[in-house]
């Protein structure tokens, strides 16, 4: 049972860290490849796996009956076709911290819509943490989105996947809670994987140069990011709430912008830090214990 608490309190920190090196090893992969491409490749490599491993582990697909096998198509289209595809694209005209700044938007919108569809409640002290968390966002979203019109239309093009997100954070939320991991996810990349493949197909003209910086970026998104941190997510989400789970991704910028600045060497600003710091105990706030609800004659 302890052992258990403690992987579910690790889990936020491990997803964390998986989806902030996505933009890192996108940011390196798209000077190669076209953006659409690049995310249709990491859709589809996910989706022959996951229908592989159903395959060999011989689960039955019967759990998708009913109906869910579409609602878990849908919320994996807005999740990673959606969520991908537009800050993909954003990716070649920001920089990777301020698309993940605009992208930590998620927990406020999540959190404001989840009350309402959901019925989940936020105590005073969560809704604290969400502001908070949107205070860190601002001290540098808010100077960096009119540097430029290319820079703008990068951030905008970022919020559209923060849109995708919290659709399909909450649609997941209403429908797919009952379905078993493996067989939603599967659900999830099919969907998502054709809708990217299609997208691809009718908005871009692709291009490709493959070298090994290439190989390395899609397989390291494809298997670690994809597979490995949407289905920590998916976990995260089928055992709390969905602003809880989506609060995770206040911290996602700061350490983006700490793994670019070690990696490919982008210097780290006093501004990026006060903002991480700021984002981070707003996600300690709204990630606290929830306080049981009393009802009446108990």
């Amino acid at each position: 049972m302890g052992t258990t608490r403690g992987l579910e309190r690790l889990a936020p920190f491990g997803f964390v860290l998986l989806w902030s090196s996505s933009f890192v090893a996108a940011r390196a992969g798209l000077q190669h490849l076209s953006p659409l491409l690049f995310v249709a490749v990491r859709l589809t490599g996910c989706a022959v796996v996951l229908v592989l491993a159903m395959l060999l582990l011989r689960r039955p697909w019967h759990a998708l009956a009913n109906g869910r096998w579409v609602h878990c198509a849908m919320a994996g289209v807005l999740l990673n076709a959606v969520g991908l595809m537009a800050p993909h694209v954003g990716l070649t005209r920001a920089p990777s911290a301020q698309i993940a700044l605009v992208q930590s938007l998620t927990p406020l919108l999540t959190a404001a819509l989840g009350v309402i569809l959901l019925h989940e409640p936020l105590r005073p002290r969560q809704w604290a943490g969400l502001l908070l968390g949107l205070a860190g966002v601002g001290l540098v979203v808010g100077h960096a989105a009119f540097e430029s019109a290319l820079r703008f239309q990068g951030l905008v093009l970022a919020f559209v996947g923060v849109l995708g997100l919290v659709a399909g954070t909450l649609y997941f939320g209403r429908f797919c809670r009952g379905v078993p991991l493996l067989p939603s996810v599967t659900a999830q990349f099919l969907g998502a994987a054709v809708v990217s493949v299609a997208a691809t197909w009718l908005l871009e003209v692709p291009r490709w140069d493959l070298s090994d910086v290439v190989i390395a970026s899609v397989a390291w998104n494809t298997v670690m990011v994809s597979l490995g941190g949407m289905a920590l997510y998916a976990a995260m989400l089928a055992r709390g709430s969905a602003a809880r789970t989506s609060a995770t991704f206040y911290l996602v910028p700061g350490t983006v912008a700490v793994l670019a600045w070690a990696v490919l060497g982008e210097r780290l600003t006093g501004l990026s830090v006060l903002g991480l710091v700021t984002a981070s105990i707003g996600c300690w706030l709204v990630s606290g214990p929830a306080r049981p609800v009393l009802r009446a004659g108990k």
